[in-house]
């Protein structure tokens, strides 16, 4: 998917909310549990129920792997769903893979190829020729780790370079900025900080900013928009927890729409605000 199909996806939804997928079998709906699968069931459930509110989902890879072979089959069925009933959607591989170049092309094929996602989260910290592997397909993007949403972030993130004033994270969008360009290349910026948007953006003004942390984990949408938001919207919001468990019962697919229409609709103000629809 090209920057231009995202813009235009996010102008006529008017929202740029991304649904994030991490599907426990622990807090889906007991009901599901009888189903052949109770993950595919429950995304799917979910998606139906929030796609013409969302630009984008996010797997988290980790609640798939969790469970093995089964959990991998979840994850390929609600791809492949996806893409067979809502072909607009942006599908991101939220896997925050860092390893050499050659284990990274593996990790490229699988996510690119075999999958067929159009974004994954990586980790730069093993330097360019980890990244670059990513950067070979056409239409894809590679989501770099900038600021965190986590707590522990500031452990590395604010290190401040003593030769340039620089804190790491800012480091990092500069080193990397000419590894690729802002037509496949994003930063994850976690709503939870929303104080280090302004030298992201300074660094980074035309790149899209994947940013997860608003909702259960507490980051502020209007902070968030104050300085990212840019001429092509340039945010990814992402809300998971807040969205699909915001009821365990029958009735949970309506009740996660209108968590997710709530967003929507703040999101739709601050676009008409800033004039982009």
């Amino acid at each position: 998917m090209t920057a231009k199909e995202l813009f235009n996806q996010i102008k006529r939804k008017q929202s740029f909310l991304c649904v994030g997928l991490d599907t426990e079998l622990t807090k889906i709906p007991e009901h599901l549990l009888t189903r052949e699968d109770p993950m595919f069931e429950f995304n799917k459930k979910i998606i139906e129920a929030t796609n013409d509110l969302a630009i984008a989902y996010k797997f988290n890879l980790a609640f798939y792997e969790v469970h093995g072979a089964a959990g991998w089959n979840s994850l390929v069925k609600t791809i492949k769903y996806l893409k067979a009933h809502h072909p607009e959607i942006f599908i991101i591989a939220d896997a925050k893979r860092g390893d050499i170049a050659s284990t990274a092309r593996m990790y490229a094929k699988t996510y690119f190829h075999s999958l067929g996602c159009d974004a994954v989260t990586v980790s730069p910290y093993l330097g360019q020729d980890s990244i670059a592997p990513y950067l070979q397909y056409e239409d894809k993007w590679t989501i770099l780790l900038a600021i965190t949403s986590n707590e522990s972030f500031k452990d590395f993130q604010l290190i401040e370079n003593k030769q340039t004033g620089n804190r790491l994270f800012e480091d990092v969008v500069l080193q990397s900025m000419h590894w690729g360009s802002d037509a496949n290349m994003m930063y994850v910026v976690g709503a939870t900080h929303p104080e280090y948007f302004a030298a992201v953006r300074r660094h980074a003004p035309h790149h899209f900013l994947l940013v997860p942390g608003v909702g259960e984990q507490g980051g502020s949408l209007q902070k968030v928009a104050e300085h990212g938001l840019n001429d092509r919207c340039g945010l990814i919001v992402n809300s998971s927890r807040g969205i699909i468990y915001a009821d365990i019962t029958g009735n949970f697919a309506v009740e996660a729409r209108k968590r997710a229409q709530k967003l929507q609709q703040e999101m739709k103000a601050l676009l008409t605000a800033k004039g982009l629809i």
